[in-house]
């Protein structure tokens, strides 16, 4: 299998953060969706593959290659979108095209006028006239536009309106099934990945709580309900994180099978989604 992105045993240290060892691979032709709460590493991760901030340990290949020794091959292959693009605002859409497309040899202006028209934005009006999403579009188009076997966004969605980012994913979903590009998506609005990831890695506090396909993700994990009479030393074990009151408990388990045959009809077994997952492993990490 080909890889688009290797990460091994990936450190970074800051006052008052560590990414701790982290390890997870996205084969091509697929999306990844990298989640965790604000703070947890996400943006650090991103930044190291981008090779904007230097590592302290670890190693990271993107297409096979080490990420800073092949770093102008391989960022030519990448479209990279910000959380927050910095843009010059006194330019327009146009000026910013003729500025950025000469470092790509692939650049495509026909796909960039199309993403423009499918986005309806101005090419003439200052950047620092356009909104939030507007921006953000302009972003995308850039990043697109020179034909990147890879994308990788920081919190793309993130203070964007619902219609927005159902075109943007859809954008994407696209775009993997007709050019088999890879995608790394970063966001804490989980319900944005449900629907178009194949992949998911989790971080938080700057550790890996789990990284594999959604599938077996969805399939593994369970919200777990009870009566509180059930929970004790031993049982607690069973589970990733809970909340327990007077009603009851709810709590998650990522072991389905082993809590069926542990308490048998005695509790209620739904179905979680990825909110759930990193709420609940958020609380057993702050407990610990």
């Amino acid at each position: 299998m080909n890889y688009a992105l290797e990460v091994n045993e990936l450190s970074k240290n800051y006052e008052g953060f560590r990414l701790d060892k982290v390890s997870f691979a996205l084969p091509e032709g697929f999306i990844m969706g990298l989640i965790g709460p604000n703070g947890a590493g996400k943006t650090t991760i991103i930044k190291l593959i981008m090779n904007l901030v230097m590592k302290n340990s670890g190693s990271i290949k993107v297409f096979g290659k080490d990420n800073r020794e092949h770093e102008i091959e391989i960022k030519e292959r990448i479209g990279f979108v910000y959380d927050n693009p910095n843009y010059y605002e006194h330019l327009n859409l146009q000026q910013i095209r003729n500025i950025i497309a000469p470092f790509y040899k692939r650049w495509d202006n026909k796909v960039f006028d199309d993403l423009v028209t499918r986005f309806e934005l101005p090419l003439k009006k200052n950047l620092k006239k356009f909104s939030r999403g507007m921006v953000m579009k302009a972003a995308i188009a850039v990043a697109l536009s020179h034909h990147a076997d890879f994308i990788i966004m920081d919190e793309p969605t993130s203070g964007l309106d619902p219609l927005f980012r159902r075109e943007l994913l859809d954008l994407l979903f696209d775009l993997l099934q007709n050019e088999k590009k890879s995608i790394l998506f970063s966001t804490h609005i989980t319900s944005d990945l449900e629907r178009v990831a194949d992949y998911i890695t989790f971080i938080n506090k700057g550790k890996i709580v789990f990284s594999n396909t959604k599938d077996e993700i969805m399939e593994n994990h369970a919200l777990i309900k009870g009566d509180k009479n059930l929970i004790n030393i031993e049982t607690k074990g069973y589970f990733e994180g809970m909340r327990i009151n007077e009603m009851g408990f709810e709590a998650l388990t990522s072991d389905v099978k082993s809590v069926k045959k542990k308490f048998g009809n005695s509790v209620i077994i739904d179905k979680a989604n990825l909110e759930d997952m990193m709420y609940f492993y958020n609380q057993k990490q702050n407990n610990d």
